[in-house]
């Protein structure tokens, strides 16, 4: 009887110490709808040098996510495992962290696009792509912002430098970076205008924007003039219309390809400039969107939350572009 009972607490031992050293993840051996997505274990990573192991309680699904989900874009790599939002607490740091300690909750954006991997119980990260959590949100809220965030803080801060009193127009303005946006954007002292559907106009009112113009039934090249920078997620028509409301000097930056030889030289001779922004780890971009989350000058709107195990319904509410704000997966 008590061989029995040893062998039946060796047997647990070695579950125990499986369950240990493996983790849940969403992966994908093929390109495709979502039903490509399945829960899978995987190895539990360990920090290397100057990385943290984070416990994921959270982390956002943004388009590049199915994006990179339905064909290559830029990881051309089988099976993957995506995600590079993350939300979490410290379990482990590698050698040479001075950041954190072990139960420090903390938020940021996995080195994009090569560093993914968050839609998963654990993942790694470089010690300077996280900073703490403020503690006035939960990890749903964390997980929600640093890749939409950092993408609208470099947008309008590091590239656009805008300045209070200019005019900034925000296209997809109840959008996951849109919506980030228009608050950064009121944060500099900037009067902003965003573009949505009616049904979002006292959404983005709420947000701070100072108009919004229905792109259903306004052209808004008609409707607004002398924009010093334009915030474009949308690319085709939008993009090359953008450039008919933007002053000489102005800025518009996409974050989409596309543009055209003859759309450079039109900007080129209204004297605009136009860049197309790929969003970047960024401590310091971290560090002053934690400063205004906790100033109470920025809150990610959720728009839907899903576990770790349903990611693919997480995906196909994406793709239907007819959300507002983020979406977020949690993991238990």
């Amino acid at each position: 009887m008590h061989a029995l009972a040893r062998n039946g607490d060796a047997r647990h031992a070695v579950r125990m110490n499986t369950d240990q050293t493996t983790m849940r993840a969403i992966s994908q051996d093929a390109y495709g709808t979502p039903d490509v997505l399945r829960e899978v274990r995987l190895p539990k990573p360990v920090p290397g040098p100057s990385q943290v192991l984070v416990a994921v309680r959270a982390a956002g699904v943004n388009p590049t996510d199915w994006k990179h989900r339905a064909d290559r874009r830029f990881l051309d790599r089988l099976p993957l495992v995506l995600g590079w939002d993350v939300a979490g607490v410290v379990e482990a740091v590698g050698y040479g962290v001075t950041l954190f300690k072990p139960g420090d909750e903390v938020f940021g954006m996995l080195p994009y696009p090569y560093g993914v991997g968050s839609h998963a119980e654990y993942v790694t990260a470089p010690a300077r792509a996280l900073v703490h959590k403020p503690a006035g949100i939960d990890h749903v809220q964390a997980g929600a912002l640093p890749l939409a965030a950092l993408t609208a803080y470099q947008a309008l801060v590091d590239t656009a430098e805008v300045r209070a009193g200019q005019r900034v127009l925000i296209h997809a303005a109840a959008g996951g970076v849109g919506h980030l946006a228009v608050q950064i954007a009121k944060s500099l002292g900037a009067y902003v205008i965003g573009t949505a559907s009616a049904p979002k106009h006292d959404f983005v009112r709420e947000l701070g924007a100072d108009e919004v113009i229905d792109y259903r039934t306004v052209d808004f090249a008609d409707a607004v003039q002398d924009i010093d920078m334009v915030l474009d997620p949308l690319a085709g028509e939008t993009r090359a219309r953008s450039l008919d409301v933007l002053r000489p000097g102005g800025t518009l930056v996409s974050l989409l390809n596309g543009g055209s030889p003859q759309e450079a030289a039109k900007a080129a001779e209204l004297g605009i400039r136009v860049e197309t922004l790929l969003v970047e780890s960024d401590h310091a971009g971290m560090k002053a969107i934690a400063d205004l989350v906790e100033a109470g000058s920025l809150r990610a709107h959720i728009e839907a939350t899903f576990p770790l195990a349903d990611a693919a319904k997480a995906h196909a509410l994406g793709e239907t572009g007819r959300t507002t704000g983020k979406i977020v997966l949690v993991v238990e």
